[in-house]
């Protein structure tokens, strides 16, 4: 397996640990992730200048396509953005047309080949559960993990197709492959509040901790979360927390590639956990001897 890998902007700068894990377990399960000099999603300015949206992830899609690749990215928003812009290519060619010219100019085509996938897209579909599980051996003991899905990889569902938008189960899947119970809980589907940040903090902040709070409430002890905004919030809200707080909150928020390559026997230095707000060490007292496994399966 091959793919093109689009870090977007937001990770290289603000959640470098999520690319660490990323590419680590990555190569670990046979993944090989090519670099190519990629441009901007285009999402950012998407409800401002809506024809250099469609620009900039036309510009994105026919690069991996002209190398015959597929993109693989770990960012919920530019997942969305891109299946967004591929969307409409489809629905509206004349949009398609518009930017063919400016591609023409760096000898770049775009014909809809390129197929865009998130990070556990790959994990589940192309890698596949049974393969993850093969190569977990250190599983999580007694783990409560809070899945939290994202906002724009389940909507609008008929654009991104990344899952049953009610029901999802992908990522809960993928949590328990490493031992870890997924657990029931409120906030699963909303909102990290995101979106608000810079336009109104209070309510941002809010949105986060109240997500934070119903993960402690319904018995998890870690979020796990695979988009870089959901991740930056946390971070915000942990860096924010007074003592009085910690007996309100969940112990701390996780990416999936981080817990994922704990359970392969990766190294934590080796993910980058040490990048992690608040300290994650704490995961540690939750991983299986890898000896116990073998010996269950030797029974």
């Amino acid at each position: 397996m091959r793919y093109a890998l689009f870090l977007g902007c937001k990770i290289p700068y603000f959640v470098p640990q999520y690319e660490v894990s990323t590419r680590r377990v990555l190569a670990e399960l046979g993944v090989e992730l090519v670099d190519l000099e990629f441009n901007c999603c285009g999402y950012p300015f998407r409800h401002l200048y809506f024809s250099s949206y469609l620009l900039a992830a036309a510009r994105a899609l026919a690069l991996a396509e002209s190398q015959g690749l597929d993109i693989l990215t770990p960012c919920k928003c530019c997942f969305g953005s891109f299946k967004r812009a591929q969307f409409l290519f489809r629905d509206k060619p004349a949009l398609q047309q518009e930017v063919a010219a400016e591609l023409a100019a760096e000898g770049l085509t775009y014909s809809g080949r390129c197929q865009v996938k998130h990070l556990q897209s790959v994990l589940y579909h192309d890698v596949g559960l049974e393969a993850i599980k093969g190569r977990v051996v250190r599983p999580f003991s007694k783990l409560n993990a809070a899945v939290m899905y994202g906002c724009h990889a389940l909507r609008p569902s008929r654009v991104t197709g990344f899952d049953n938008p009610y029901a999802p189960v992908i990522v809960d899947r993928l949590v328990e492959a490493t031992g870890a119970v997924s657990v029931p809980w409120e906030g699963k589907l909303q909102c990290c509040g995101a979106p608000l940040r810079g336009k109104n903090d209070e309510i941002s902040l809010a949105m986060i901790r109240e997500r934070l709070s119903e993960c402690r409430t319904d018995g998890a002890e870690v979020l796990v979360v695979d988009c870089p905004y959901s991740q930056m919030q946390s971070d915000w809200a942990f860096d924010l927390m007074q003592p009085k707080d910690s007996r309100e909150y969940v112990q701390g928020t996780v990416l999936y590639p981080q817990l994922l390559g704990l359970a392969m026997d990766l190294k934590p230095q080796e993910l980058a956990l040490e990048l992690s707000t608040p300290d994650l060490s704490y995961l540690l007292s939750f991983l299986s001897d890898p000896q116990a496994k073998a010996a269950q399966a030797r029974r």
